[in-house]
């Protein structure tokens, strides 16, 4: 199968974005709930929960968590990230790391845009947070789907509009809940995202590309919303403990802040 020339623009590398997910995001409470709930709902893949290791490959890796997790399970992981900082940071981690990995992670700067050309399908295709980034994500879908291979998996997590809507209702900012469409303007060092994205329009588009959907779940459904933003270890448990029993159910998944789709490409 020839690889997919998809239309799609070229879309803002947001350098200057590390810090503020470091701090903001990953070095947080909800940062550390996002990557549990991903390593749980991760294991319905099937070499993940037999520990098989694969090619991985992480596009749009950011600071690179969740390559550095995979390539301490043994995989062999490719990591792409084109912000410059982003990627200066995830390879720094992974030069920490390395006495841990049973293979070095790689790393490329390649846009979405470039990997056809670059990269060869993997078993696993990582792509998270990467899809509300893009000025034109549907056109997304067809490059990433080209980059698994027969029979392989896509780990797809994306900023949930529904969710920034609620947000937005429950701290009062009515005038943004109000427009069709949410989104940031892009045009400063902002971590809202310019795509939030409808999940249904996305597992549309994945099922349109002839992936097979096979989970659909919610990241942070009620962490997000607290009023108690610095709970105690102990509730922090109990806090995890409700956002894994939920985020697959009904009509709890839908208010998660990202979603998680889970699905797989055909063999034949």
């Amino acid at each position: 199968m020839a690889a997919p020339r998809a239309k799609i623009q070229t879309d803002k590398i947001f350098n200057g974005l590390a810090e503020k997910f470091r701090n903001n995001v990953y070095g947080t409470n909800k940062g550390w709930l996002r990557q549990e709930i991903l390593a749980r709902d991760l294991q319905q893949i099937p070499f993940i929960a037999q520990s098989r290791p694969v090619q991985v490959l992480d596009i749009g890796g950011g600071l690179g968590q969740m390559s550095d997790w995979f390539a301490q399970q043994g995989h062999c992981v490719t990591f792409t990230e084109p912000a410059d900082d982003m990627r200066a940071e995830a390879e720094r981690l992974f030069q920490q790391q390395q006495a841990e990995y049973k293979a070095p992670v790689t790393s490329y700067p390649y846009r979405l845009q470039q990997l056809a050309d670059h990269v060869e399908p993997a078993e696993l295709v990582l792509c998270h947070a990467v899809l509300e980034w893009l000025h034109q994500p549907q056109e997304a879908l067809p490059v990433i789907a080209h980059q698994i291979q027969p029979g392989g998996w896509l780990s797809l997590m994306f900023f949930n509009e529904d969710g920034l809507r609620f947000s937005n209702i429950v701290k009062g900012n009515y005038d943004k809940a109000l427009k069709d469409t949410l989104d940031g303007t892009g045009q400063r060092l902002r971590l809202t995202p310019i795509s939030p994205q409808q999940p249904e329009q996305v597992i549309e588009g994945l099922k349109q590309q002839d992936l097979e959907v096979v989970s659909v779940a919610g990241v942070r459904v009620f962490t997000d919303y607290l009023r108690e933003k610095t709970p105690s270890e102990e509730d922090l448990e109990k806090l995890l403990t409700l956002e894994w029993r939920y985020c697959h159910q009904e009509p709890y998944w839908r208010m998660g802040r990202y979603i998680h789709v889970i699905a797989r490409k055909p063999s034949n």
